[in-house]
């Protein structure tokens, strides 16, 4: 399965947080709620899942990983 990179997922995840906060504190325009369904489609794209919540846990578990081998990768150049 294809992965995406890193910074695309957080950035996606980021975008995602925002609007729904904003959506929670003003009840949300057409437009957020617009870029919510893209973002959300986006990221079960992006995670290879079918719906928000997964994406959102396999999104956080893979940026996880991520982070965590990028470190493993830091202290075997050293």
């Amino acid at each position: 399965m294809l992965m995406a990179h890193p910074a695309v997922l957080r950035n996606l995840l980021d975008q995602y947080e925002t609007l729904c906060a904003l959506q929670a504190e003003n009840g949300g325009t057409s437009e957020v709620r617009g870029r919510l369904d893209d973002l959300a489609y986006t990221l079960c794209v992006s995670t290879g899942t079918r719906d928000i919540g997964s994406a959102l846990a396999a999104a956080h578990h893979q940026l996880t990983g991520a982070v965590r081998y990028s470190r493993e990768e830091a202290l075997q150049a050293a």
